[in-house]
């Protein structure tokens, strides 16, 4: 049988600039070399990065953001799209044998402009593709936290919402972890200027904020996340990285909305007032501004609700996304032997076990979005283990 268009890792050494020997890669996007790992004792490799600049003719040390791979027994690695690297890490179990190593991706641009120097960032290959995390915003009384809520209740296992970051002290029954990350200043500091927060505020001389690292967590528990965050909180969210449905919860009219806040009878006149000034900003903004992919308004709070569940696809109304091409193909992940190779077929990455033309070889093919966001996960990997001989293998191939 036909197979589709590929490349492979040996032929590349000259054509796509990418060598590599049994402690090192060395992949070139544009006038720059990236050496990927070196040796780390006598049989595994420490996964680093060292940049060369054939246009400066010097090496660089880049900052790496992000949670590097575990040293490893080999690793080989295929250019993508020219703003990232696959790596694929030689005797790891199949959850943590694809990594991307983000070298000119909009994330990894803006750091640099913010460091001052040049940066890569790493991003941890996931199999299957979760939901998009949901942000929701609008003004304080609007009636988000009882839509959310309503929710949490009617679908507990399916969201889920993620821990921010404080640099306050805990208070009496304040467990880390579970009502915030308790951290230091500093430090909580330094992750904001590497880029590791969605959005942050300063409030009452303390820092709080989500970070990418947060919402992934809930989406690896199997959940979707919801932020629940004001509109100058929704507004970074959307300037990062971050791939979210971005959802306004808007009062029928500013009366209504006084009226809300006036029966809670829980502040004084002040803050209600004070409320009421910031709702009117936060209004205008959440309709003008292009932060927002929906706008709901709560005139009748079970009639929103069933709009949000439209929205999110809760009402039994919205079609599968994604079928594979036959119910007999699952993903089995990649069981890489040391002698594999890997080859480039449009927007897939194909993986030969064994030796190519062998009786025992076998074709692993990886179809990625690539979407996420470094430092995190890029999600939306499908991993399907399918023999060379197969008839399964071009009908994959040609799977969008």
């Amino acid at each position: 049988m036909g197979e589709a268009p590929a490349f492979f890792v040996d032929d590349l050494q000259n054509g796509c600039g990418l060598t590599s020997n049994c402690c090192q890669t060395a992949t070139v996007i544009g006038s720059k070399r990236y050496l990927i790992g070196k040796t780390d004792g006598e049989s595994t490799i420490s996964i680093d990065v060292r940049i060369f600049d054939e246009y400066q003719g010097e090496w660089v040390i880049p900052a790496v953001l992000g949670t590097k791979p575990e040293p490893c027994k080999g690793l080989s690695a295929v250019p993508l799209n020219g703003d990232r690297i696959l790596i694929i890490r030689k005797g790891s179990l199949p959850a943590d044998s694809i990594w991307f190593l983000e070298v000119d991706s909009k994330y990894v641009r803006d750091q640099k402009k913010v460091l001052g120097t040049e940066v890569v960032a790493w991003s941890k290959g996931v199999i299957g593709v979760s939901e998009k995390p949901i942000v929701i915003s609008g003004p304080s009384g609007v009636g988000k936290g009882t839509l959310i809520s309503m929710l949490m209740k009617e679908f507990p296992s399916m969201f889920g919402f993620s821990v921010s970051h404080t640099t306050r002290a805990p208070r009496s029954m304040e467990q880390n972890g579970v009502h915030y990350h308790f951290t230091e200043r500093s430090v909580m500091e330094k992750d904001i200027k590497d880029g590791k927060f969605l959005e942050y505020a300063s409030v009452h001389g303390n820092l709080y904020g989500t970070s990418i690292e947060a919402v992934e967590a809930v989406a690896d528990a199997g959940k979707r996340c919801i932020l629940d965050i004001d509109v100058q909180g929704a507004r970074s969210v959307r300037a990062s990285s971050l791939d979210a449905t971005f959802i306004f919860i808007c009062p029928p009219s500013m009366e209504e909305l006084e009226k809300r806040l006036r029966s809670r009878g829980t502040e004084a006149e002040e803050q209600v007032l004070k409320r009421l000034r910031n709702a009117e900003a936060e209004i205008e903004q959440g309709k003008s501004s292009c932060i927002f992919d929906h706008i709901l308004y709560n005139d009748n709070l079970d009639e929103c609700y069933k709009n949000l569940k439209k929205l999110l696809g809760l009402d039994g109304t919205t079609a599968p996304s994604h079928q594979q091409c036959k119910a007999s193909l699952k993903s089995n992940g990649v069981d890489l032997q040391s002698d594999h190779t890997v080859s480039k077929a449009d927007n897939k990455i194909l993986i030969t076990s064994g030796i190519p033309g062998s009786e025992n070889a076998s074709k692993n093919l990886i179809i990625s979005s690539l979407k996420g966001g470094a430092p995190g996960r890029t999600r939306g990997l499908d991993i399907f283990a399918v023999d060379s001989s197969s008839d399964c293998l071009n009908e994959i191939i040609q799977l969008s």
